[in-house]
């Protein structure tokens, strides 16, 4: 058994959107990769005194780990759209600890038939089962839906353990035509985003508020824009009369990331929004896509910054259902500790973010163990963790 802690924080973000900060804690107990334990020092004492790595976070902000809900991962780490190796690594640096795939659209000769689909969801699937790059967990192989695809594809999907689908990049003459394979697909499990507003690659289609109607999808893919955003009227449309979570992400429109988000509050359905970087596309290698996005939202709706975390952390775990997102017993040991940059006017992240500076991070946890140290891509933190036993391979990689 393996015990982590992290302890001296000053405050400890919790990913839950209800209840976004834990009150009174400052300390995180990780055992086996689960956290254990979340509160006062005092009361996790003998757990802290028997971990065998200890993190002193001096200090600044415990968070849970980001959740880049629309990341376009293909197979290994690797990006053939931006031509760049080692990015989901670099990701992890940017707070970044679990990512969701939109679907596998930028394998070089993705196919469309039936076979070629699920094999291709099922290949990325499996293989970032067993590959964690940076320490990160990748929710892999989002079947792209085909008009090829029929009622038992779906089955034999379910069986081999696919849990996602992308709709919008398929071969429709009309986008509404995919109403069956999007219903075979939520029958059996899967849980589809679908992409809206204009086309983001040659060969797809917009996606009209219509057609999101007709097809009901579990998520409205960035519903801001990606890059180019629904009109208002028809972002109206989706946010009142159909359940669907709305994903902003910073490959999209701000002024409309920011008017949904602002509505979203207003109309009390912040639990809702879910946040993804949408990257890498024409946009880029982006590993502060996210983190970046926080700072944006955060400072120009005035929201609190630790609801607007938990929108790319506990939200996208509850969307998704997945392991990680909240800082409570129970849920995956991804963590992120992070202060004011250095240079900042304000004297913590919480604040830091309120005014859209980015956050300096100065640990990165998953799984219970410490993936980076001082990271290569924020801005040095103010207040730097420590650990101990000294770990001089990421101290040194740090620089």
């Amino acid at each position: 058994m393996s015990t982590l802690a992290v302890t001296g924080a000053a405050t400890v973000f919790s990913g839950d959107i209800d209840a976004p900060v834990v009150d009174g804690a400052d300390t995180v107990v990780v055992t086996d990769g689960v956290i254990s334990g979340v509160g006062d020092a005092r009361d996790l004492r003998t757990a802290i005194d028997g971990a065998d790595t200890v993190v002193d976070a001096q200090g600044s902000t415990i968070a849970p780990g980001l959740i880049d809900s629309h990341c376009h991962v293909v197979l290994g780490d690797y990006t053939p759209r931006q031509k760049t190796v080692d990015f989901l690594a670099s990701y992890v640096h940017g707070g970044i600890t679990s990512v969701v795939s939109p679907g596998e659209i930028h394998a070089p000769g993705r196919p469309h038939t039936a076979v070629g689909v699920k094999s291709l969801a099922i290949a990325a699937r499996t293989c970032f089962e067993n590959f964690h790059p940076g320490g990160m967990t990748v929710h892999a192989g989002a079947v792209v839906l085909e008009p090829t695809l029929q009622e038992r594809d779906f089955a034999e999907l379910e069986e081999a353990g696919v849990v996602l689908a992308k709709f919008g990049f398929g071969r429709y003459l009309d986008p509404a035509e995919g109403a069956d394979q999007v219903r075979w697909a939520q029958q059996h499990g899967i849980t589809v985003m679908c992409h809206s507003g204009g086309a983001s690659i040659p060969g797809s289609k917009p996606i009209t508020p219509e057609h999101l109607l007709a097809l009901a999808p579990d998520v409205c893919g960035h519903i801001n824009g990606g890059p180019t955003s629904l009109d208002p009227d028809g972002v109206d449309t989706i946010m009142d009369e159909t359940g669907m979570a709305l994903q902003l992400v910073q490959a999209g429109n701000l002024r409309s990331a920011v008017r949904i988000l602002e509505r979203a509050a207003r109309q009390d359905v912040l639990p809702r929004v879910v946040i993804g970087s949408d990257t890498p596309t024409g946009t880029g290698v982006m590993p502060l896509g996210v983190i970046k996005t926080v700072a944006e939202l955060a400072s120009l709706t005035g929201l609190d910054p630790a609801l607007v975390w938990a929108a790319a952390s506990g939200n996208n775990a509850r969307t998704w259902n997945l392991p990680a997102g909240l800082v409570a017993a129970g849920r995956a040991g991804d963590l992120v500790v992070m202060d004011a940059p250095w240079g900042s006017t304000r004297d913590s992240a919480r604040d830091a973010l309120a005014v859209g500076d980015i956050p300096g991070i100065s640990a990165v946890i998953t799984a219970g163990g410490v993936r980076a140290l001082r990271s290569r891509n924020t801005p040095a933190s103010a207040r730097s963790a420590t650990v101990e036993p000294r770990i001089p391979h990421l101290e040194s990689s740090a620089h």
